[in-house]
């Protein structure tokens, strides 16, 4: 189904200061030959800044292949693309997750005879580089890094239809002016004469100004007669002239594209099935549903034959994509050769929420088909299966530093190993005391800490023992804040930057303070009730845990137990193992660990803004207390309905700004604050 173009042979150059050092050589060297000797799966066992991500771009540079990299969730995707991108400036590294600002799927509530609508705001940035990865796809080049969520296994536009959809256009070609504007509408781009955004084109005379759904630029096609005289990318906001070429490809406006006659095959292949639905309700003795599904069903239909598209038209995809029932969606998966290299970070995470994504769609749909909002076509709007998932698969490398069981049978149980940090930096030394008098024990370790300026994480088995731990503390004068899944995005982020910056020395957690957290400053991780066995004192979250402490050369993990687990035991042994490894390269090679430095990342407001007293604010520019929030600020109170919605509009343009610098952590913050704002506006 993938192989419909003929790709280009282009080598991917890796860029950097730095060159391979410690154990990365040998993993590098390992994994390379296993991809060429053709391993279907690898396991790459890399410990918490050991520069997995830089071994990673050597292999992907060795071995030359279009590669696509699956994260868990889209902040650290991010953060990969970057890395990437600067590995590999003069190659397409591209980005692609989920698109939306804020996401309420389509649902039905039985129990309480609930339907709730769905509701979504799009980030035309995030929109932009999705079509840019698509795109880089369909031009065949094979120097393409695509970096991605889970968002890659949910269903799109077909790669046949797409690649039809691509126009392609030289100097000195003859073609009718109106039969290209023709073909820019169907591949979904909207003629605007007068204001020029992504997606849009513009006539004037025999200029057409293209203004591309996947590009910061114009293109600029201007015709002499019926022939194409000039073809230029120009500037989009100064129309100066940026390059001029011989031939171009514009590639579809949306990932969902489709032509007159599928429109038409599709309708009739809906009123079909609808016929079928109303009959199966009525034969049951339910005309409620029946008249629910024939009213809402007919409704769409009318919109798309009117319009082109409907709410909820993705409910309709397997009709426009000519599948049968049951059939898996295409996704971005479809895009990429046979032979692409599939890597997944932080595998013991990322697999198991591939796996988990068909479940929770099956299960939230089911409602809606049996209660007569759907028909069951929307069953087949759908992620991958996790098995259809492996078989579009050509081979694979696994990313942790606790990779599961799954993994390492996937891979016979062979892994290769990375421990050894550019930095010289040691695994934290494990000790284990007993529970009885534990929090006075932890309390004079964190003293220690607070006196070197260095702080403490501490891991409890229940949100509750968290809040009345930070409270216990702050009542010992110990600048302590909790942070668990009832904490919003906002708050956890400036929690962790007040951690940072040392305006509180204790952060108390639960699940929290594993993958994902790159906290320098922290030289203690205290682990409560460590030999309570299960998921939260498993052998691999205990060592995601006590690894929050390699950042530091004070590092030190305690567990505090009155028995020791296998759990406890294998990260004991593991650990131990690491750190002897790791002192005898420093040994060999005379390396002083040295502390990592890192930048602590802007919260909303700045820390001069935090002091600036609240009598000289004015209206419109609240700012956010330490650990709180903008819409907490008393002054909104006394805002009127103007002046409310102009900080909403403010604070959505902050969002936008930091979607578009991909600063998810930043964007997801203002979301949260916007729909508070809103809340606000409301009650007005």
């Amino acid at each position: 189904m993938r192989k419909f173009l003929y790709f280009r042979s282009m080598n991917f150059k890796l860029t950097s200061q730095y060159q391979p050092t410690g154990d990365q050589p040998e993993a590098i060297r390992e994994l390379t030959d296993g991809l060429l000797r053709g391993d279907k799966a690898q396991v790459l066992l890399g410990v918490t800044g050991s520069g997995k991500t830089f071994t990673m771009a050597n292999v992907i540079a060795n071995v030359n292949r279009p590669t696509l990299i699956l994260s868990h969730n889209k902040t650290l995707a991010a953060q990969l693309y970057e890395e990437m991108k600067g590995f590999f400036p003069e190659n397409a590294v591209e980005y692609y997750v989920s698109y939306y600002d804020y996401y309420q799927p389509e649902a039905y509530l039985p129990s309480s005879d609930t339907y709730i609508e769905k509701d979504l705001a799009i980030n035309d940035e995030i929109d932009k580089l999705r079509l840019s990865a698509v795109s880089a796809l369909l031009s065949g080049r094979r120097d393409v890094v695509v970096v991605s969520s889970v968002s890659c296994i949910y269903g799109m536009g077909g790669p046949t239809t797409l690649a039809g959809s691509v126009i392609s256009i030289h100097r000195g070609q003859q073609l009718d002016r109106n039969m290209f504007l023709r073909r820019l509408v169907e591949a979904l781009y909207v003629r605007n004469d007068i204001e020029l955004n992504r997606g849009n084109f513009r006539v004037k005379g025999e200029t057409v100004d293209i203004f591309m759904a996947y590009s910061d630029n114009v293109l600029r096609v201007t015709w002499w007669d019926d022939e194409i005289d000039s073809i230029e990318e120009v500037d989009a906001l100064t129309y100066q002239r940026i390059g001029q070429f011989e031939d171009y490809q514009i590639y579809p406006a949306n990932l969902f594209v489709t032509s007159k006659e599928q429109q038409e095959q599709a309708i009739r292949l809906i009123q079909d099935d609808l016929l079928k639905q109303i009959e199966f309700f009525t034969d049951m003795g339910d005309p409620i549903k029946a008249h629910r599904i024939k009213e809402r069903v007919e409704y769409d239909m009318e919109m798309i034959k009117e319009l082109g598209h409907c709410s909820g038209i993705e409910n309709y995809s397997r009709y426009f994509d000519g599948r049968k029932a049951g059939e898996r969606p295409y996704c971005l998966l479809d895009f990429f050769p046979d032979d692409f290299l599939m890597m997944i970070d932080e595998s013991h995470v990322s697999v198991p929420q591939i796996s988990a994504m068909y479940g929770g769609d099956r299960a939230r749909k089911t409602n809606l088909v049996e209660y007569g909002f759907r028909l069951p076509a929307a069953f087949d709007n759908r992620p991958l299966r996790f098995d259809e998932f492996n078989e579009m698969i050509d081979q694979v490398i696994y990313v942790s530093a606790t990779p599961a069981d799954y993994e390492l049978a996937q891979a016979e149980g062979v892994y290769v190993e990375q421990v050894i940090r550019p930095t010289g930096l040691l695994d934290p030394e494990i000790e284990v005391r007993p529970s009885e008098n534990q929090i006075d024990d932890l309390m004079e370790e964190i003293m220690v800490r607070a006196e070197r300026d260095e702080r403490v994480l501490v891991t409890t088995l229940t949100k509750r023992m968290a809040e009345e731990m930070t409270e216990y503390f702050l009542n010992h004068d110990i600048r302590t804040n909790y942070i668990h899944s009832d904490v919003s995005t906002l708050d956890r982020v400036n929690i962790l930057n007040d951690l940072r910056a040392g305006r509180i020395d204790v952060l108390v957690g639960v699940n929290l303070l594993r993958e994902g957290l790159d906290l320098p400053e922290v030289s203690l991780v205290a682990i409560l009730d460590a030999d309570k066995e299960g998921f939260l004192r498993s052998h691999r979250s205990l060592t995601q845990t006590v690894g929050r402490a390699a950042r530091n050369v004070h590092g030190k993990a305690i567990m505090y137990a009155d028995s020791i687990t296998k759990s406890m035991q294998e990260t004991i042994d593991e650990t131990n193992y690491r750190r002897a490894k790791q002192l005898k390269y420093n040994e060999e090679h005379h390396i002083t660990p040295k502390q990592i430095q890192k930048a602590i990342q802007q919260s909303i407001v700045t820390d001069k803004e935090r002091e600036k007293p609240a009598a000289v604010k004015p209206y419109g520019e609240a700012y956010i207390e330490p650990s709180g929030s903008m819409a907490a600020d008393p002054i909104l109170e006394y805002m009127n309905q103007e002046q409310l919605e102009k900080s909403i509009a403010n604070t959505e343009r902050l969002m936008r700004e930091a979607a578009k610098n991909l600063d998810f952590l930043q964007a997801a913050q203002y979301r949260d604050e916007l729909l508070r704002l809103q809340e606000m506006l409301e009650g007005k």
